[in-house]
């Protein structure tokens, strides 16, 4: 997943890269923002669900002793 951050000569929300010490700034346009926050939603539920399930998982653990 690219790095986001806000282009410090037009202020607009755009995708950081570096490439042999050059930082580039691409622009982002309100489509990508929304579709990227979807996918970090998605990621956070998922890791969400994981550790939940590892609690369930331990507390099993520490029933058991």
């Amino acid at each position: 997943m690219s790095q986001v951050a806000v282009c410090p000569t037009c202020g607009n929300n755009s995708k950081i890269k570096e490439v042999n010490g050059e930082v580039t700034f691409q622009a982002i346009q309100d489509e990508e923002l929304v579709k990227k926050i979807s996918q970090l939603k998605n990621a956070m539920e998922k890791f969400k669900s994981k550790a939940e399930a590892l609690e369930k998982e331990l507390e099993a653990f520490k029933s058991n002793k």
